[in-house]
């Protein structure tokens, strides 16, 4: 506990009432007797106090022995009533409950007897009794509060250092539990930064490379047949090579999508890649937008394009339609994207969710909270239809 100034004082008080009337005495005449006694007093306090205290049987002879002294010193000189202060102090310090008032009536006592003189009345032995007792008890009670006070105070102390402790202790734990979630936060940025980097890349190079193949492969076919039709179908295979690069460049950037750096609609872009889409695969597609155009958040636009992208190469791929339809539908609260084939269909219980390309779609809608869904079934075309929230241009949201 934390030692007060009243912990510093009150060990040297009984001391201080024992050496200071004994300067005054001695200095007024010099006695052996008052010096032996005086020392005798200070050092048996110190044997008794500092030694065998918590003992009854010892503190029981420390006051017999010291009131005593006190007694002889009272007879000697009566500056020495001073020193009975002290052992009331002692009283209210070393003896418990009423024991304390008890060792004080006896210290008056012996006080009031030291200072008998021949024809004092015994009323006024007795009224001189009773008013030390009661003063010194009122000066004991004193002594005794400020030391259960400066007990408590030395608790709450205690009790305030243990609890800041604790907190201390807590607040190291809370650092150790952020630095986890702020390393398990990183891990997972990387892991979704991968993902991301993962469904770009196959959203544009695997896209382009499959379309080179596809046309590469007319190519051949058409070289001995038609050297015109070759010569196009070559012109179209560099053209895809040049924008894939593009896209391959920007997706280790992290950038958006080239058409869409340029501030234009979405629509356009839209079209201008079904356009190109439908030239290199032949297949008739048509592009609608209803609702009010307005600039979306710039994910929000980059996902819904490459839905778009990874759609009409699965139709490409997969579907042998003729007519494909994308509808993109502006509303107050959401935006909607909607690609339809008149192809084969499957059945989408028995593809287990699709392969990458429908999990890479899925992946990007559920990041903005949006919905997709698959509608299919043998022979009967496919529909992919995707809402996300129509959340407005701004700053990035993150990946």
């Amino acid at each position: 506990m934390e030692v007060t100034r009243w912990d510093r004082v009150q060990p040297a008080l009984p001391y201080l009432f024992i050496l200071f009337p004994a300067v005054f005495a001695l200095l007024r005449e010099w006695r052996w007797e008052v010096l032996a006694l005086t020392v005798f007093a200070a050092a048996w306090h110190w044997l008794i106090v500092t030694k065998w205290a918590a003992r009854p049987l010892p503190l029981i002879a420390y006051f017999v022995v010291l009131l005593a002294v006190v007694a002889v010193l009272v007879r000697i000189d009566t500056v020495f009533t001073v020193t009975g202060v002290g052992v009331f102090v002692q009283c209210f310090a070393l003896l418990p409950g009423w024991w304390a008032y008890g060792g004080v009536a006896a210290t008056v006592g012996v006080l009031v007897a030291a200072r008998l003189e021949p024809g004092r009345p015994p009323a006024e032995l007795l009224s001189s009794f009773v008013v030390g007792v009661l003063i010194a008890s009122a000066t004991g009670l004193i002594i005794r509060t400020i030391a259960e006070q400066n007990d408590q105070h030395k608790a709450v102390i205690a009790e305030l250092k243990d609890k800041s402790a604790k907190l201390a202790a807590l607040a190291e734990d809370n650092a150790s539990l952020h630095a986890q979630l702020l390393s398990s936060a990183r891990e997972a940025g990387v892991l979704e930064e991968r993902q991301r980097m993962a469904r770009e890349i196959h959203d544009t190079i695997a896209q382009g490379l499959t379309a080179i193949l596809t046309q590469v492969e007319a190519a051949e076919a058409a070289v001995g047949e038609d050297a015109p039709a070759a010569r196009s179908r070559l012109d179209t295979v560099r053209t895809v090579a040049r924008e894939s690069l593009t896209e391959a460049r920007r997706s280790v950037q992290a950038l958006r999508p080239g058409p869409l750096e340029h501030e234009a609609e979405l629509g356009t872009v839209l079209r201008d890649f079904a356009e190109k889409w439908s030239r290199s695969t032949g297949v008739a597609v048509s592009v609608g937008v209803t609702g009010d155009p307005r600039p979306l958040h710039a994910e929000v636009e980059t996902s819904l394009l490459r839905v778009a992208q990874e759609a009409l190469h699965n139709v490409a791929k997969h579907a042998s339609a003729d007519r494909v339809r994308v509808t993109l539908s502006y509303m107050d609260d959401v935006v909607a994207l909607d690609v339809r084939d008149d192809g084969r269909g499957f059945d989408a219980d028995a593809t287990d969710g699709g392969g990458f390309g429908l999990t890479a779609m899925r992946q990007r809608v559920t990041r903005l909270a949006g919905n997709f869904v698959i509608e299919t079934a043998p022979g009967l075309g496919t529909g992919i239809c995707t809402t996300v929230p129509a959340i407005p241009a701004g700053p990035n949201l993150g990946s």
